[in-house]
């Protein structure tokens, strides 16, 4: 990572650097103190990320955010609040991937739950002669859910919402919804098997 040097700056401290950013808004002398420490940024988000893309990544949005810190944040240690910063960052990204993460994981149940109705309403389907009759038998069998049931089956399966989006939208609890849903699947499987027989 190479970023642009002028020696009329080198030799000015980092303070006086900030200072004249604010005074002049030239992003020269951004570069020139960013350029003193991108090995360090990139050496902490290495220990942090541990992946060398990532950390590229991560340097570059630090380098961009730091035109706008610099003009929020009175300074005294440049290197000292820097080390902060690059570490916050890298913390928030970890925080971030944990997050897609869990949302992924939650979706690959989601998913494994669907397909596995899916394959009961389908087996149910090979043993009914009638389709028609065979949708009136699941309208009756969902009206004759609880409400709390009926709404968080309806929404997981048809609407396909995860939990966390049926939980703001009915605002039951997470462990709730996720009650709901399989009480509600096994109770939808039990009254289509008595229709069927």
């Amino acid at each position: 990572m190479f970023f642009f040097r002028s020696n009329n700056l080198t030799s000015l401290p980092d303070e006086e650097l900030i200072n004249k950013f604010r005074e002049e808004e030239n992003s020269l002398y951004i570069g020139e103190l960013f350029s003193r420490y991108a090995h360090m940024a990139f050496g902490i988000s290495m220990k942090y990320l541990k992946n060398e893309e990532a950390s590229r990544d991560s340097v570059m949005h630090i380098y961009e955010s730091l035109i706008e810190d610099l003009k929020k944040h009175d300074i005294q240690n440049f290197k000292g609040w820097f080390h902060m910063v690059i570490k916050n960052h890298c913390l928030m990204e970890l925080r971030k991937k944990k997050s897609e993460s869990k949302r992924k994981e939650e979706f690959e149940k989601d998913e494994a739950l669907f397909m596995e109705l899916e394959q009961q309403v389908h087996l149910l389907s090979e043993t009914s002669v009638d389709k028609e009759l065979e949708l009136d038998n699941l309208g009756d069998c969902m009206s004759q859910l609880k409400e709390e049931q009926r709404k968080c089956v309806e929404m997981f399966f048809l609407q396909e919402k995860c939990y966390k989006d049926i939980s703001r939208a009915t605002n039951f609890e997470i462990k709730k919804v996720k009650s709901y849903i399989q009480n509600g699947k096994r109770n939808l499987k039990n009254c289509l098997e008595k229709k069927v027989d």
